[in-house]
């Protein structure tokens, strides 16, 4: 059987560019503001509320702390389901998304290559894998949970509690976080190089709120994008300033320090960001992310090669096999089961959870750069996948070594808090303290750039969705992350750990709805691709032909595409139609 019909790539483009036909790809190129500058509204709002957060927190820790624990409380009563809910399902979403009709639409136009090729794409990937979060919980995770074994697991020394402890792992760390990430990443990447619209995130409500993306609801969205960057971004900073603190007490002999070690640790690391930010050394960070990518891979070669490698080497599959197996009742988990499985949630998974969503404007917007050019099906695959492996590898790597010194008679577990278990399974291994300072260098170096990064994000959204913010604004936000994050260290008081926990889960309470609101947007968005469209007109045309060829002239006949009739069925906007002819 022969046939006429062209690929519709092939066909002319239509005069009308202004208004052209929803079947064929448009010429496209993100926009630029209407108005460029600072938004006074977004940046304004923004800035009050944060710096009335700051004051509340230098001037009166005591009353934010109680405040900030009554917020937990009532938030993981009444909307821990949300978040425990709300994860799986973005997991869900993003693969029935590249597994089915929307795969293959392009982020870009219908003809376009990717802008970077697979290997530096997934070589960024990577990078954005790696961060401060991994470096503080790589070995005291897993720890943490093969001493005190997570709800539903058995007991403390039961056999299969290696297994239990790298699934949770696995669960916190690979396919629910990047899952979270690739919705933002699609829905930006798809509104910014499909449709040409602003890089903002309120930009991809358009399809379910029309013009008020850009009114008061759109600024609205931006300013709770804006809050939980910038928690989320604290939360980050302050891992990091708890891990170097730790790392001087034992290389430098320190001993016990406070809370102002703390503070003073953010404001050094703060001030060497606001200098690179000063300096527009953007090459001086790149720089400076290629060496810490290079020294994290080096010191996760290290560990595995002094370290119990068989054991690593075994844990890999099993942790596989484990997190598989386990992944139903990980899942399940809500406070539902009682005040004992409410408080390690609010402490792990769900803190987890709204750690991975107040990261989302950062981590999505930054893998919806690099990923113009790629099907969503490429781009889902790539983003679950690529960061997922590496943190299976680097969890089996570290925490793989500190159970097996924790099993025969090391206690990792006891070494202290959590920011010192990582240390003192260094310590185990020759060249202790060159490794230790590397993991200070490491996270010193994740500080600075990403504080630069999420200040540029924030910065953007605070300008109307511009490429290149202003320095003062980027700057001001900068100083702004690492202020919040001494406040929210100061707010645990002994536990600086408990106060980044805390708050970051309430400020990203109001990002969970706007998630949820950004897939629905995003299906009806794709639900009108040119690539749709086309498939629709192509069935009911093609099957209307061949239904027409057969019935008149059996097998022996072509299909054509000339000039039709408007028509009021539901392909009555198209001006041609397939018919059927003799051969």
């Amino acid at each position: 059987m022969a046939t006429g019909i062209e690929h519709p790539r092939d066909l002319p483009t239509p005069d009308l560019v202004d208004d052209p036909h929803p079947a064929l790809d448009a010429a496209i190129e993100p926009t630029t503001p209407r108005e460029t500058g600072l938004d006074k509204v977004v940046f304004g709002v923004t800035a009050v509320v944060s710096l009335a957060f700051l004051l509340w927190g230098f001037l009166n820790t005591d009353s934010l702390a109680t405040a900030s624990g009554t917020g937990l409380g009532w938030t993981m009563k009444n909307t821990g389901w949300l978040f425990v809910l709300t994860s799986s399902a973005f997991v869900v979403f993003v693969i029935w998304l590249a597994l089915g009709k929307f795969g293959n639409i392009p982020l870009g136009r219908d003809d376009e290559d990717p802008e970077f090729r697979t290997i530096s794409w997934v070589a960024m990937m990577f990078s954005a894998g790696m961060g401060i979060g991994l470096m503080f919980y790589g070995v005291s995770e897993p720890i943490t949970h093969f001493v005190t074994p997570p709800p539903g697991t058995g007991d403390a020394g039961n056999a299969a509690a290696a297994e239990h402890a790298m699934a949770t792992t696995m669960f916190h760390w690979t396919l629910h976080p990047w899952a979270i990430y690739a919705v933002v990443g699609l829905a930006v990447a798809y509104g910014v190089y499909r449709k040409g619209r602003l890089q903002l995130i309120s930009s991809a409500f358009e399809p379910l709120i029309g013009h008020h993306a850009h009114g008061i609801g759109g600024k609205a969205i931006d300013m709770f994008a804006i809050f939980a960057t910038l928690f989320g971004s604290a939360t980050s900073l302050g891992l990091g300033a708890l891990q170097i603190e730790s790392g001087l007490e034992i290389v430098a002999g320190l001993g016990d320090t406070g809370n102002g070690v703390l503070v003073g640790i953010i404001a050094v690391l703060t001030a060497a960001f606001v200098l690179s930010a000063v300096s527009g050394v953007a090459k001086g960070i790149q720089w400076l992310s290629n060496i810490n990518m290079v020294l994290a891979v080096g010191l996760a070669l290290f560990v595995f090669i002094v370290g119990p490698t068989v054991f690593i080497l075994n844990l890999v599959p099993t942790s596989i096999g484990s997190y598989v197996a386990d992944l139903p009742m990980m899942a399940a988990r809500t406070a539902a089961e009682g005040d004992e499985v409410s408080t390690w949630l609010s402490t792990w998974t769900v803190f987890y959870w709204a750690w991975w969503l107040s990261w989302t404007p950062f981590v999505g917007m930054f893998i919806a750069r690099i990923s113009r050019g790629r099907t969503i099906r490429q781009f889902v695959t790539g983003v679950l996948l690529v960061p997922s492996l590496i943190s299976v590898v680097w969890f089996c790597i570290f925490g793989g070594a500190a159970i097996d010194l924790q099993e025969k008679g090391t206690d990792i577990a006891g070494a202290g808090g959590l920011e010192n278990q990582l240390f003192s399974t260094l310590e185990a291994y020759p060249l202790a303290t060159v490794s230790s300072i590397v993991v200070m260098v490491l996270v010193g170096i994740f500080f600075v750039s990403g504080a630069d990064a999420a200040s540029i994000v924030m910065g953007s959204l605070s300008e109307r969705g511009t490429i290149h913010p202003s320095r003062p604004t980027v700057i001001f936000w900068g100083v702004a992350t690492g202020a919040v994050a001494a406040v929210m260290l100061l707010v645990g008081g002994a536990d600086a750990l408990s106060g980044l926990q805390t708050i970051t889960v309430i400020a990203a309470l109001p990002f969970v709805l706007i998630m949820i609101g950004l897939a629905v947007a995003l299906v009806k968005d794709l639900a009108q691709d040119p690539m749709v469209v086309r498939r629709k007109y192509a069935l009911e045309a093609v099957e209307a032909a061949v239904i027409t060829g057969v019935t008149e002239h059996g097998d022996d006949f072509v299909l054509s595409v000339e000039k039709g009739e408007v028509t009021d069925t539901a392909s009555d906007t198209a001006d041609d139609t397939a018919t059927a002819g003799r051969a």
